[in-house]
């Protein structure tokens, strides 16, 4: 027994379009048997999709003795969205489709703590830049998608007492750039939209999801049955400031000692190391020393991942993920630091909740947060009811 169709008032050009984001084309036969709406009522869903470029026919289907069906698919290169994947010290600029492909990119250097002013100013003129680039295209924008290191209440766009970014409590963020652009803005945790980017582009199958990001500071995001978990205040998956296993008592830039990533970040490790004489100062220095083999960076490297792999281990008997994804600049370093993960986490969980969890590397890799902003953005402006704000 098949279910019956929605009803009609379920039909509005937005829902009508949310059936199409799958990438299926379909005939207006298929549609109405879908959404129940008369054939007249759907004729004018999708003259005003079409109108808008939101959707494109097709043209007939190939001929079978009777007469050939228009079918009509999702255009996602209706709109573009830009996206910023911002860090610590770098960033990552792009545009993106509607599908969140990639049409131009960018790195840029930064400091976080030079203040909203001056990093937006940078992304701003880095975004410009990339539109000019794509001249030609139609770069018409339906949002702007925004990745920061530190709490974001997402409702806002307001950041939420970052430990790493003077002068960014409560900065109006999302209402500065929607001055700029003049589209909807959506502003998020970097590593929240690392997790969306790996969850929507390289694991859409599992919809329980820890992405922990290792680099200057050290984060995650939960994918909890398909839906990014942000908490009440923006606060879910801060690991970094979670109090690491081994007794320490170096200080923290949240004012605490002890903390994961006080211990176990790329800074942390590079001091471990200039402490045995070996000049390392950034992260990349320490990735530059473990793939050339120096065995004291390596095996520096291989105890933060057991440092990162004993506070994920609580995680993991708390949520119960498919899968653990390690990314960031560390995650280059090779197999020293996930190996460390994979032997704390597997040494302290039970074997029910590790039997068949997979603990691996980014696929997404340095475009995972600009992906995961692409994919707010899209949830966003595509959602029926912006679409049919839009159209109206």
């Amino acid at each position: 027994m098949t279910d019956p169709p929605p009803p009609a008032a379920t039909g509005s050009p937005g829902h009508v379009l949310g059936l199409l984001l799958d990438g299926t084309p379909r005939t207006r036969a298929q549609l109405i048997a879908q959404t129940g709406l008369a054939r007249s009522t759907l004729r004018a869903r999708l003259d005003a999709l079409l109108g808008a470029g939101f959707v494109t026919d097709e043209g007939n289907d190939a001929f079978t003795g009777g007469r050939p069906a228009n079918r009509f698919a999702f255009n996602a290169r209706a709109r573009v969205a830009l996206v910023a994947d911002v860090g610590a010290t770098r960033a990552t600029v792009a545009i993106t489709a509607l599908d969140s492909a990639i049409l131009a990119r960018g790195q840029l250097s930064l400091d976080i703590a030079d203040g909203p002013e001056p990093v937006l100013a940078r992304l701003i003129t880095a975004w410009r830049a990339l539109l000019v680039e794509a001249d030609g295209a139609d770069t018409t924008l339906a949002g702007v998608g925004l990745g920061l290191p530190g709490p974001v209440e997402h409702s806002s766009g307001r950041l939420n007492h970052p430990p790493i970014m003077p002068g960014w409590d409560g900065y109006e963020v999302r209402a500065r750039l929607e001055h700029e652009f003049g589209v909807p803005v959506l502003v998020d945790n970097e590593v929240n939209l690392m997790a969306l980017g790996e969850y929507t582009t390289a694991f859409p199958d599992l919809d329980d999801l820890i992405v922990v990001k290792v680099a200057t500071g050290i984060g995650s995001g939960f994918i909890s049955n398909g839906v990014l978990h942000r908490g009440a205040v923006g606060a879910a998956g801060d690991i970094g400031h979670i109090l690491a296993h081994r007794d320490h008592d170096t200080p923290c830039q949240c004012g605490n000692t002890g903390c994961l990533e006080a211990v176990a970040s790329g800074p942390a490790i590079a001091a471990t190391l200039r402490a045995k004489g070996i000049e390392a100062h950034a992260n990349d220095d320490v990735v530059d020393l473990v793939q050339s083999g120096n065995v004291a960076a390596g095996l520096a490297v291989r105890q933060a991942g057991r440092d990162i792999g004993d506070v994920l281990a609580r995680c993991v008997s708390m949520f119960n993920p498919s899968a653990i994804v390690v990314g960031g600049t560390l995650a280059a370093a090779g197999d020293a630091l996930l190996a460390g993960v994979r032997e704390a986490i597997y040494h302290r969980s039970l074997p029910l909740a590790t039997g068949g969890l997979r603990i691996v590397r980014s696929r997404a890799g340095e475009d995972a947060g600009v992906l995961g902003a692409a994919a707010m953005v899209r949830q966003h402006v595509l959602s029926p009811s912006v679409v049919d704000k839009m159209l109206s």
